[in-house]
């Protein structure tokens, strides 16, 4: 079970806190930030959550002086004033993310849950990716480096798993904008009720659980970056407030009157023709243009067969570390199957399959038989999947709970991990597809 802490100085709302999460997490609570400090020192803990004003402490302060002795601890900060510039200036120093009081204990319990996920080690592309003697890093290199210091907009295109998200943050990194946040916002998980909520904020009333005043995306990444991904699944609606954010640099939050001036460098990432969907009406032109100011396509992996050494190389460095072993390499059959692999789930996939193949081994070297089977067997993607022709042995609704991973998997290869298409093809809505990639644990 999870270790949590709460510092807050009210009394009652400590209590209350400590009583509602203690139903899920083991949950140790204190009263002011010194006594905080000193339960960090004595006890190990997987999250704090602090208020922003402590009789002895201001929230940032105290977040800065836990970073320095428990850097990897994620915080959550709650506030009461509604306070953007500290919540910014929160997530620079190293805030998980923050909550503004009144609290809902709902809402507190799904940014908990959020916050205490699994992470990566890397974006979707490790520190390698451009430092490969290949054409295509080559080239991906020199057009990061030319658009990173302007504040152009730029579309990242690319199969599922290329590295659309790794691209973004290395364009972040290279630009004036590198000491501000980079927000990075799935857009194919967000519904069309919460889209707009999620990118502009709300104020407290404007729907029916809106207990309090919430800032969005666009004000988080106030002085940064905003990186869309997946932009081509919001809705028509969206597009149009998004168009406006963008061109009047200015965003209203759901419910208010009042505009909110932001200062945002748009960064976004699809992995279908945006224009064709132009054509088909569904994404509107106007925003499309405004939008492609530079455009970046990155390559699928199997048409960068020189780098995959590179890559696995470093996916190998990556599972040593987060599994505790010391693999030193892979024998000369094991990668020489590695290349010639069509890897429809590219760089994730690759990462995946590396990570799979340094637990099962038991030598120096990664021998052919650590290797997932459809990379020995190197046949077709249809044979390797080994799943029925018709379109209706998809259908989750028809399956038990035994092979539902195993089926998601298969669709999300057969359509290249392209989640729209796959939920199709499963019969089920994108909704409920992203919910059982959570729950299965399905990296996708």
């Amino acid at each position: 079970m999870k270790n949590l802490l709460v510092i807050d100085d009210d009394a009652s709302f400590n209590l209350m806190l400590k009583t509602f999460l203690g139903r899920f997490y083991k949950v140790d609570s204190t009263l002011n930030g010194h006594s905080g400090m000193g339960k960090l020192r004595k006890n190990s803990y997987d999250l704090l959550i602090t208020d922003l004003r402590l009789p002895d402490h201001y929230g940032l302060d105290l977040l800065k002086e836990v970073k320095k002795t428990n850097k990897d601890l994620p915080v959550i900060l709650m506030t009461g004033y509604g306070d953007i510039k500290s919540a910014v200036e929160a997530m620079k120093s190293g805030a998980a993310d923050y909550i503004s009081k009144p609290i809902d204990p709902e809402e507190l319990l799904t940014l908990i849950k959020n916050v205490l996920k699994p992470r990566q080690e890397e974006p979707e592309g490790p520190p390698l990716f451009v430092q490969s003697d290949s054409a295509a890093s080559r080239q991906l290199e020199k057009y990061t480096d030319l658009v990173a210091p302007t504040d152009m907009s730029v579309i990242i295109t690319g199969e599922s798993g290329t590295g659309k998200e790794y691209v973004s943050r290395l364009i972040h990194g290279k630009s004036t904008r590198k000491d501000g946040p980079f927000i990075a916002v799935d857009c194919g998980a967000l519904s069309k009720d919460i889209a707009g909520s999620e990118l502009f904020g709300h104020v407290k009333g404007a729907f029916t659980g809106a207990y309090a005043d919430k800032a969005g995306c666009f004000e988080m990444a106030n002085g940064g970056t905003l990186f869309l991904d997946e932009i081509g699944n919001l809705s028509y609606e969206i597009q149009i407030q998004l168009l406006r954010a963008i061109q009047e640099r200015s965003i209203r939050r759901l419910g208010s009157t009042q505009d909110i001036r932001t200062d945002v460098r748009i960064l976004v990432a699809t992995n279908e023709e945006l224009k064709t969907s132009v054509a088909n009406g569904q994404f509107r032109e106007d925003l499309y243009h405004r939008l492609n100011e530079f455009a970046i396509e990155i390559p699928p992996l199997r048409q960068r067969q020189e780098d995959i050494e590179t890559f696995a190389q470093h996916f190998l460095a990556l599972a040593n570390q987060s599994l505790h072993k010391q693999v030193t390499g892979f024998a000369h059959d094991s990668m020489l199957h590695l290349k010639q692999y069509p890897w429809p789930g590219n760089l994730r996939e690759l990462k995946n399959a590396v990570k799979r193949a340094v637990l099962f081994s038991t030598e120096d070297l990664i021998s052919l038989r650590d290797l997932p089977s459809e990379i020995i067997k190197n046949n077709s993607r249809e044979s390797n999947l080994s799943v029925p022709e018709k379109k209706t042995a998809f259908d989750l609704k028809n399956i038990t709970a035994t092979t539902e991973k195993e089926m998601i998997e298969a669709a999300l290869i057969e359509t290249r991990y392209n989640k729209s298409k796959a939920a199709k093809m499963l019969n089920i809505d994108r909704k409920t597809l992203y919910k059982k990639l959570r729950d299965l644990d399905i990296d996708a």
